[in-house]
C-alpha cells in the first residue's frame, strides 16, 4: 500500500508557493530561465513555468540539464554512461537561472 504524502491540492499549493518565491527573488520574471535536471526536474520546471504564465501572463523558457556523468549511484564497472546534450533552447547570457 502506497502512502500519500501530498494530495493534488497540497501539491498545487506547494508549486504555487515555489513559483511566488522564485518571482519574488528575481523581482519578476524578466530574464528568467528555469532549468530542470533530467528527467523529473524538467517536469517540475515545466509545471512552475505554467504557473508563472497563469500568474504573470508571460512565458518563461524551460531547459533541461543531463547530469548522468556526475551521478554517484552509477556503477562504473558497467558500460559508460550515455550523456545527452543540455537543452536550454534560449541564450542564458545575462539571465537568472533557477
Amino acid at each position: 500500500m502506497a502512502k500519500e504524502i501530498y494530495d493534488s491540492l497540497a501539491m498545487k499549493r506547494a508549486l504555487t508557493r515555489m513559483t511566488y518565491e522564485i518571482i519574488e527573488k528575481n523581482k519578476g520574471i524578466d530574464n528568467l530561465v528555469l532549468v530542470g535536471i533530467k528527467t523529473r526536474g524538467v517536469y517540475l520546471a515545466q509545471r512552475i513555468a505554467e504557473r508563472m504564465k497563469q500568474l504573470e501572463g508571460a512565458t518563461v523558457p524551460v531547459g533541461a540539464l543531463d547530469i548522468t556523468l556526475y551521478r554517484d549511484d552509477r556503477n562504473d564497472d558497467l558500460d559508460a554512461p550515455i550523456v545527452r546534450d543540455t537543452e536550454l533552447g534560449v541564450d542564458i547570457e545575462d539571465n537568472m537561472l533557477f
